[in-house]
Protein backbone atom coordinates (compact mmCIF):
# COMPACT_ATOMS: atom_id res chain seq x y z
CA UNK A 1 0.00 0.00 0.00
CA UNK A 2 1.20 3.37 -1.16
CA UNK A 3 0.62 6.51 1.20
CA UNK A 4 -1.50 7.91 -0.95
CA UNK A 5 -3.46 5.11 -0.35
CA UNK A 6 -3.59 5.27 3.07
CA UNK A 7 -4.43 8.66 3.07
CA UNK A 8 -6.89 8.72 0.56
CA UNK A 9 -10.38 8.25 2.72
CA UNK A 10 -12.66 5.78 1.29
CA UNK A 11 -15.95 7.26 -0.03
CA UNK A 12 -19.58 6.34 1.19
CA UNK A 13 -20.10 5.23 -1.76
CA UNK A 14 -17.18 2.82 -2.38
CA UNK A 15 -18.02 2.05 1.57
CA UNK A 16 -21.83 0.72 0.45
CA UNK A 17 -20.70 -1.16 -2.46
CA UNK A 18 -20.95 1.35 -4.89
CA UNK A 19 -23.50 1.68 -7.92
CA UNK A 20 -24.74 -1.83 -7.65
CA UNK A 21 -25.51 -0.83 -3.76
CA UNK A 22 -27.33 2.75 -4.66
CA UNK A 23 -29.38 1.01 -7.47
CA UNK A 24 -30.65 -1.54 -4.59
CA UNK A 25 -31.00 1.34 -2.22
CA UNK A 26 -33.16 3.25 -4.71
CA UNK A 27 -35.16 0.05 -5.68
CA UNK A 28 -36.20 -0.62 -2.05
CA UNK A 29 -37.11 2.58 -0.95
CA UNK A 30 -39.33 3.54 -4.21
CA UNK A 31 -40.99 -0.04 -3.21
CA UNK A 32 -41.37 1.44 0.67
CA UNK A 33 -42.83 4.90 -0.85
CA UNK A 34 -44.79 3.73 -3.51
CA UNK A 35 -46.50 1.18 -0.86
CA UNK A 36 -47.22 4.03 1.52
CA UNK A 37 -50.75 5.78 0.51
CA UNK A 38 -49.49 9.19 1.95
CA UNK A 39 -47.11 9.30 -0.73
CA UNK A 40 -47.73 7.14 -3.90
CA UNK A 41 -50.18 9.86 -5.57
CA UNK A 42 -46.87 12.16 -6.06
CA UNK A 43 -46.01 9.24 -8.40
CA UNK A 44 -49.05 8.59 -10.19
CA UNK A 45 -47.80 10.34 -13.81
CA UNK A 46 -44.30 9.64 -13.39
CA UNK A 47 -42.02 7.75 -15.34
CA UNK A 48 -40.27 5.36 -12.34
CA UNK A 49 -38.00 3.84 -14.18
CA UNK A 50 -36.53 7.41 -15.31
CA UNK A 51 -37.13 8.80 -11.16
CA UNK A 52 -34.87 5.77 -10.24
CA UNK A 53 -32.31 6.71 -12.45
CA UNK A 54 -32.25 10.24 -11.47
CA UNK A 55 -32.26 9.48 -7.28
CA UNK A 56 -29.71 6.63 -8.07
CA UNK A 57 -27.31 9.51 -9.24
CA UNK A 58 -28.62 11.76 -7.09
CA UNK A 59 -27.72 9.39 -3.94
CA UNK A 60 -24.49 8.68 -5.85
CA UNK A 61 -23.14 12.43 -4.95
CA UNK A 62 -24.65 12.47 -2.18
CA UNK A 63 -22.50 9.34 -1.01
CA UNK A 64 -19.33 10.86 -2.45
CA UNK A 65 -19.93 9.01 -5.58
CA UNK A 66 -19.12 10.25 -9.31
CA UNK A 67 -21.44 13.16 -10.18
CA UNK A 68 -23.33 12.43 -13.08
CA UNK A 69 -26.85 13.96 -12.51
CA UNK A 70 -27.74 16.29 -14.84
CA UNK A 71 -31.79 16.79 -14.45
CA UNK A 72 -33.66 19.65 -12.79
CA UNK A 73 -32.23 20.97 -9.59
CA UNK A 74 -34.28 20.24 -6.52
CA UNK A 75 -36.32 22.81 -5.44
CA UNK A 76 -37.69 23.43 -9.26
CA UNK A 77 -38.65 19.73 -9.37
CA UNK A 78 -39.93 19.62 -6.31
CA UNK A 79 -41.68 23.29 -5.45
CA UNK A 80 -44.46 22.48 -7.85
CA UNK A 81 -45.51 19.29 -5.50
CA UNK A 82 -46.75 21.59 -2.32
CA UNK A 83 -44.63 18.90 -0.56
CA UNK A 84 -45.63 19.47 3.16
CA UNK A 85 -43.09 18.69 6.04
CA UNK A 86 -45.06 15.71 7.46
CA UNK A 87 -44.64 14.21 3.67
CA UNK A 88 -40.87 15.30 3.80
CA UNK A 89 -40.07 13.63 7.22
CA UNK A 90 -42.20 10.31 5.49
CA UNK A 91 -39.37 10.21 2.95
CA UNK A 92 -36.62 10.68 5.15
CA UNK A 93 -37.86 8.02 7.43
CA UNK A 94 -38.25 5.63 4.42
CA UNK A 95 -34.80 6.15 3.42
CA UNK A 96 -33.34 6.14 6.42
CA UNK A 97 -35.09 2.49 7.13
CA UNK A 98 -33.96 1.21 3.63
CA UNK A 99 -30.04 1.88 4.14
CA UNK A 100 -30.92 0.63 7.46
CA UNK A 101 -32.55 -2.38 6.44
CA UNK A 102 -29.09 -2.73 3.75
CA UNK A 103 -26.48 -2.75 6.42
CA UNK A 104 -25.54 0.92 5.55
CA UNK A 105 -23.08 1.86 8.41
CA UNK A 106 -24.93 4.26 10.78
CA UNK A 107 -22.11 7.15 9.83
CA UNK A 108 -23.24 6.67 6.37
CA UNK A 109 -27.05 7.31 7.39
CA UNK A 110 -26.23 9.86 9.63
CA UNK A 111 -23.90 11.60 6.93
CA UNK A 112 -27.52 11.09 4.51
CA UNK A 113 -29.33 12.51 6.95
CA UNK A 114 -27.37 15.45 7.50
CA UNK A 115 -27.70 16.44 3.91
CA UNK A 116 -31.70 15.53 3.80
CA UNK A 117 -32.10 18.42 6.53
CA UNK A 118 -29.79 20.83 4.28
CA UNK A 119 -31.68 20.18 1.36
CA UNK A 120 -35.08 20.21 3.26
CA UNK A 121 -36.14 23.81 1.94
CA UNK A 122 -36.01 23.29 -1.63
CA UNK A 123 -38.24 20.57 -1.60
CA UNK A 124 -40.96 20.90 1.41
CA UNK A 125 -43.10 24.56 -0.40
CA UNK A 126 -42.92 27.23 2.22
CA UNK A 127 -46.56 28.12 4.16
CA UNK A 128 -47.40 24.56 3.67
CA UNK A 129 -47.66 23.32 7.54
Amino acid sequence: MTVTEETTPISHYERIGGAAAVKAAVELFYDKVLADPELAGYFTAVDMPEQRRHLALMLAVVLGGPNEYAGRGLAEAHQPLNIPPAHYALVGEHLTATLTELGVPADVIADVQVVLGQVRDQVVSAGIA
